[in-house]
């Protein structure tokens, strides 16, 4: 279904950005993903493109020179979005992936999701945030989980999340900080709960 998404954005003039996310983009081949990367730089008003993926958490190796070379290639900025929670999520092998990645030029982020159990705690969390930046990914966000049915045991309530935030902000330099957020039903951007 790419055909209707490429022809809207052609028509869009005023979008610079493209995400690929749900579903991890990064499960395509490099093959399939070169096809769909080469309809979009068609697209001239493109200038960046974003790709959020959890699969290098699990798979560092995904993160091939195959994969750098065709994300670095074209005339966009690409930025690639980690989505690791725990600082044991990142491996050596993935610090030298994310490294490789960052001398060639490419951006790249981490954003979490806050787990009850898992790593609400503030040293956890700075953890997490100084593993990431030695390897060359900043922190990005930090997200309230998401009303999904089955997972509640693993929600924080706002109260103590914003109560981890302030304490990761008094413990970090801002800029290893990543941004208390939530996804809201209908609202065009996350809903930044701490800064």
């Amino acid at each position: 279904r790419w055909e209707q998404a490429l022809e809207w954005l052609a028509a869009r003039p005023d979008i610079h950005e493209v995400i690929l996310s749900g579903g991890d983009p990064l499960t395509l081949t490099n093959r399939r993903l070169e096809q769909l990367l080469d309809a979009l730089a068609a697209i001239p008003h493109l200038r960046r493109l974003r790709i959020h993926s959890r699969t290098p958490v699990v798979i560092p190796e995904r993160l091939d020179a195959g994969l750098k070379a065709l994300l670095t290639r074209d005339r966009w900025q690409t930025v690639l979005v980690l989505h690791a929670n725990h600082p044991r999520e990142i491996s050596p092998a993935l610090v030298a992936r994310c490294r490789d990645w960052r001398s060639a030029g490419m951006t790249l982020l981490n954003q979490s999701v806050l787990l009850a159990g898992v790593n609400d705690r503030v040293d956890t969390l700075a953890d997490l945030s100084d593993v990431l930046f030695d390897a060359g990914v900043l922190p990005y966000y930090l997200h309230q989980l998401d009303a999904v049915q089955g997972a509640a045991h693993f929600a924080v309530p706002d109260v103590i999340a914003r109560e981890l935030h302030a304490d990761l902000r008094a413990r970090l330099p801002g800029f290893l900080v990543p941004r208390l957020t939530r996804e809201e039903p209908g609202e065009p951007a996350k809903t930044v709960l701490a800064g």
